[in-house]
């Protein structure tokens, strides 16, 4: 894929295996999750990134959606470019945060216009920036959201979970009843935040299954990047960093980004083989929309005979 490739349309009521479907059929089910490329260099560089990563035959990608629509053409930009260059499932992210019923409303009739099948809906983050406002008749919870989806389209819906406790969530055993109650209105799967120590994932699993919850929960693999996005993202989304982790990245400076990236390599292809030998599911890699780190992990894994 890249800017000289002819890129097909999708042919006329061309349709997508449900992600459902996919979890079904096989184990284990690889996915990625991208951003849209948020400025010129980022779009030069995307198409790349993507024929890259299609190499490792992925079985869909996720496509994430700013709070408040801050994204949204980009997100449809990009959801289109994958579905029409790559011909695999497309998962769009729904951020519902400044979104009232009229706005959500379409949205969805975009996307289902444009021959999506699955979203992934949350409720987001309000921007930083200053210019964010909550609508008078927004949607207080990513459930709520799912509820008004579920009862008025026919997507796969899936939704995040959170084996450390969302950031915001007074504790984990709230956060997985606010779990429930997003599978109850209609959630039909789960893909965690990403997390540095698998006990922290195994753990939320069995507490999830003991409240009921029986739709997949798919792992989220975030591999180290550099030291100072590592550190930046962890307190943002309150992932832990163990302590053997934190003491390889103190031996990092900046400037070693080629050690960070294969230390992140390294550590996150333990994760993936020791969660796969206890049998998730899947593995959804968080790219950065960046191909080589989740590429050398899927190789590696592929020729150990582990997906």
């Amino acid at each position: 894929m890249n800017h000289a490739d002819a890129v097909e349309p999708l042919a006329t009521g061309e349709t997508f295996m449900q992600v459902t479907a996919l979890y079904k059929s096989k184990q284990p089910v690889i996915s990625m999750e991208f951003f849209p490329p948020r400025n010129d260099e980022a779009r030069e560089k995307f198409p790349g990134v993507v024929s890259r990563l299609c190499r490792r035959n992925p079985d869909f990608f996720t496509v994430t959606f700013g709070a408040g629509g801050s994204t949204q053409e980009g997100t449809y930009r990009t959801v289109s470019q994958l579905m029409t260059a790559t011909r695999l499932p497309t998962v769009a992210h729904v951020a519902g945060a400044g979104l009232g019923p009229d706005e959500l409303g379409e949205v969805l009739d975009r996307f289902r216009d444009m021959g999506v099948e699955n979203l992934f809906v949350v409720r987001g983050d309000e921007p930083k920036d200053g210019s964010f406002s909550l609508h008078p008749q927004g949607f207080p919870y990513a459930s709520d959201m799912i509820a008004f989806i579920r009862e008025r389209y026919d997507f796969t819906i899936g939704c995040a979970g959170y084996p450390e406790g969302h950031v915001a969530s007074p504790d984990l055993d709230r956060d997985i009843e606010n779990l429930r109650i997003k599978v109850l209105s209609g959630a039909d799967y789960i893909v965690t935040q990403y997390f540095h120590d698998n006990e922290y994932f195994f753990a939320f699993v069995d507490k999830c299954r003991a409240r009921g919850i029986e739709v997949p929960i798919i792992p989220g693999i975030m591999p180290v990047y550099s030291v100072e996005l590592t550190h930046r993202l962890a307190g943002m989304c309150g992932a832990s960093i163990p302590d053997l982790l934190r003491r390889s990245l103190d031996r990092l400076t900046p400037a070693d980004s080629d050690a960070a990236l294969e230390l992140g390599i390294e550590y996150a292809l333990a994760q993936c083989r020791d969660l796969l030998s206890r049998g998730v599911p899947g593995l959804h890699f968080y790219t950065m929309d960046r191909s080589r780190s989740t590429g050398t992990i899927i190789d590696r894994l592929r020729r150990e005979g582990l997906v």
